[in-house]
């Protein structure tokens, strides 16, 4: 297999926009590409669920490409979809929401870029938890915001502290981004934090841009609260969510924005000189996800909440790993020894033993002693990682 083209990512010719710089080298992309030229590579890295999408999900972008819908859509989204989105969030919410409130998207991804890219501008300070999906502070960065992280602490799993969030504020502050379940730690905010966090934000003029494309993978039959529930109105908060992980449709790029009216006008405009309009077809394969059954959900969970807790016991099992139970998501980021660099370890870990994690610091500066792995493949895949990780830790002198 050919070498990945590095200088497609690290190129600075003087022809390109000097935003691009805000850009890093994408930890998990540089884990993958070194992983593709080396052989019987197990990857706990990918997060992308591994099992296919529902067959009448399938069906429904079958029969709307044999139908011949594969022309544009309206901006905002095919009428169909808005329709179906409102009433699931209306009822699963109990509040009201119209068409009028959602912009359909090319997945989550460019809703989150929509919301980041259209609010950020010198000066503004963008408040965000650490670790955190990379995707938030290059955006934010692009356009002169300012990223203040804060960090969470692994000895109390990950979770946000709202009073480290709100003393964070100050009259340069313009969002807070949340992610509940949370990329990369599993961890999901429990109400009385996204309340406070919210109710705070709205009482200083403060944006809250949630991404909650993992809301739907919440364990032990926890609550999930999400913004639209602790929301007294939509004048300034943003949620962005997806059917990639709750339907297994990543590759079909399906997203949503859901906000005031006002802030939906706008981002249209925006959304028609970035994507223009979704998949029409994959549009019409979630409106059969939305108006199906949860059995595709229920038979989800299931699964992962046995690879979750095998996971949890196997690194229990590993010298140099302290770990905890994930809440959400598929991802569990057990800490090393402090001061060893996760990074180094991945590495080695990868070039020794030929399994794939991704390192702690893709995600933040406060976690540089951490290891994000994925529980998005098979019980047999983990099985046999840890056949290989256990031994190789143990002879480690951390």
């Amino acid at each position: 297999m050919a070498k990945p083209d590095m200088d497609f990512y690290e190129s600075q010719d003087p022809i390109w926009n000097p935003a691009l710089l805000t850009i890093p080298v994408p930890g998990i992309r540089r884990m993958v590409n070194l992983a593709a030229n080396l052989e019987d590579v197990i990857h706990l890295s990918i997060g992308q669920p591994d099992m296919s999408a529902p067959a009448h999900v399938v069906e429904a972008a079958v029969e709307a490409l044999r139908a011949g819908q594969t022309g544009y859509t309206m901006d905002a989204g095919l009428p169909e979809l808005l329709d179906a989105l409102a009433d699931y969030y209306g009822q699963r919410y109990q509040r009201a929401l119209t068409p009028e409130n959602i912009l359909v998207t090319t997945g989550a991804t460019e809703a989150i870029y929509l919301a980041l890219t259209a609010t950020s501008a010198p000066g503004r300070e963008f408040i965000v938890p650490d670790p955190s999906f990379m995707l938030y502070a290059p955006l934010i960065r692009m356009n002169g915001g300012v990223v203040k992280s804060v960090p969470t602490r692994a000895e109390n799993n990950h979770q946000l502290d709202p009073q480290d969030v709100i003393d964070a504020i100050d009259m340069n502050t313009y969002a807070i981004v949340l992610n509940s379940p949370s990329n990369p730690t599993g961890t999901i905010y429990p109400r009385a934090t996204v309340e406070a966090i919210v109710e705070e934000a709205a009482y200083r003029g403060v944006y809250v841009i949630s991404d909650e494309v993992y809301d739907h993978l919440v364990y032990d039959g926890r609550e999930y609260p999400g913004v639209l529930s602790c929301c007294s109105d939509l004048d300034h908060v943003m949620v962005v969510s997806s059917f990639s992980k709750t339907f297994s449709m990543a590759g079909m790029r399906i997203g949503w924005l859901i906000a005031s009216q006002g802030a939906i006008r706008k981002l249209r405009r925006y959304h028609m000189f970035t994507t223009t309009v979704a998949n029409t077809p994959c549009q019409w394969a979630g409106v059969a996800a939305l108006r199906g059954g949860r059995e595709f959900i229920d038979g989800m969970l299931a699964e992962y909440t046995r690879r979750r807790d095998r996971l949890v016991e196997l690194v229990a099992q590993t010298p140099h790993l302290t770990g905890y139970t994930p809440e959400g998501a598929f991802y569990l980021f057990p800490s090393l020894p402090e001061g060893i660099d996760g990074e180094n370890v991945a590495l080695r870990l990868l070039k020794e033993t030929r399994v794939c994690t991704i390192a702690g610091g893709t995600f933040g500066d406060s976690c540089n002693n951490a290891l994000r792995i994925s529980y998005s493949t098979s019980l047999d895949n983990i099985e046999r990682a840890f056949e290989r990780i256990i031994p190789w830790m143990e002879k480690q002198d951390f």
